[in-house]
C-alpha cells in the first residue's frame, strides 16, 4: 500500500503509478486540486480490485457521527436547510513555518480555502447528497501575502428525498479566535453542531433543548488512528471503504465549482 501525503496538485500523478504497480492507496484530502487523471484512476483501482480511499478523517468524528445518526433517524423531521461556517487564521496554522511556502497559501500546490478546508464539502455531502448547482462570491479578499482565495461564501443546492434543501457554506484564512459549526433547521426542530466546542445540541419543535450532547474527552490524534485502522481494515478484508475515490471525486468536483463560480461570477451546475 502507498500512503500519498504530498502536496495537492501532486496527488494523481502518484496514485496512477501506486495503482499501475497493484497497490491499494491512501490519498490524503482533497483527491486532487483538478480532475484530470481522476477517471484513469478510477477505472486501474476497479480493475486491478485495489483498496482506495480518501482521507476524510472527519466522518469518524463522533460530533459528525451523531448528527449524521440524528439525520437518518428523522430527530428533526424534513430538512429545510442547512449553514456551516469553518475559519480560522492560516498564519496561525502552524508555527514553526512561513505560512506563504505551505500548500495551502500556493495556487501551484493546489491551496487555497475552498480545498484546504474541503472536509466541510465532504460532510455536507455526506449528509445531504452532492449538490446539483452552485453559486459563490469570495476570493483574495485580506492582505495575507497569499495567492489564492481567502474567504468563500458558497450556496449550495442540495436535494433530500426528492425536495429542495438550500445549503449555505463559509469558509475562510482569517477568523480569531477560529469558527467550526453547522446548524440544521428542519420542521421539527434543529440541530446545532460545534466543532470547537465539541458539541451536539437538539432543539425541539419547541424551541427546547431535547439532547445535549458533548464530547470533551476527544483528543484530535485519535480521528487519524481511526480512519488508519478503517483504511488497514478494508485492505486486510476485501472491503470498500467508507470514503471512496468516488466520494473523493465528487467532493472535489463540488469545490472545483465553487471556484469557477467565484471566478466566473455565474451559477455552475454539477
Amino acid at each position: 500500500m502507498v500512503f500519498i501525503c504530498n502536496p495537492s496538485s501532486l496527488h494523481i500523478p502518484i496514485a496512477l503509478e501506486a495503482a499501475k504497480a497493484g497497490c491499494h492507496l491512501f490519498i490524503e484530502k482533497p483527491l486532487s486540486h483538478s480532475l484530470a487523471g481522476i477517471a484513469e484512476l478510477r477505472t486501474i483501482v476497479q480493475d486491478q480490485g485495489l483498496i482506495a480511499m480518501v482521507a476524510y478523517q472527519m466522518r469518524f468524528h463522533p460530533c459528525l457521527k451523531l448528527v449524521k445518526s440524528l439525520l437518518e433517524d428523522g430527530r428533526i423531521g424534513r430538512v429545510l436547510s442547512a449553514d456551516a461556517q469553518i475559519g480560522s487564521f492560516m498564519p496561525g496554522w502552524h508555527a514553526y513555518e512561513d505560512y506563504r511556502m505551505g500548500y495551502a497559501a500556493r495556487s501551484d500546490l493546489g491551496g487555497g480555502a475552498v480545498l484546504t478546508q474541503i472536509h466541510e464539502i465532504d460532510f455536507l455531502g455526506w449528509f445531504f447528497g452532492a449538490p446539483v448547482r452552485v453559486f459563490a462570491l469570495g476570493g483574495h479578499l485580506s492582505t495575507l501575502q497569499i495567492n489564492v482565495e481567502d474567504v468563500a461564501e458558497s450556496l449550495l443546492e442540495c436535494h433530500v428525498d426528492g425536495r429542495l434543501v438550500p445549503v449555505r457554506l463559509h469558509q475562510d484564512y482569517l477568523q480569531r479566535p477560529s469558527t467550526r459549526n453547522l446548524r440544521i433547521v428542519g420542521d421539527k426542530g434543529k440541530i446545532d453542531m460545534d466543532l470547537e466546542r465539541l458539541s451536539v445540541t437538539v432543539f425541539d419543535e419547541d424551541g427546547n433543548v431535547s439532547l445535549f450532547e458533548e464530547f470533551q474527552e476527544l483528543e484530535r490524534n485519535q480521528l487519524f488512528l481511526e480512519e488508519l485502522k478503517h483504511f488497514l481494515g478494508c485492505v486486510e478484508r476485501g472491503k470498500k471503504p467508507l470514503i471512496s475515490i468516488e466520494d473523493g471525486a465528487s467532493s472535489l468536483a463540488t469545490a472545483l465549482a465553487i471556484k469557477q463560480s467565484m471566478a466566473n461570477g455565474e451559477t455552475v451546475l454539477l
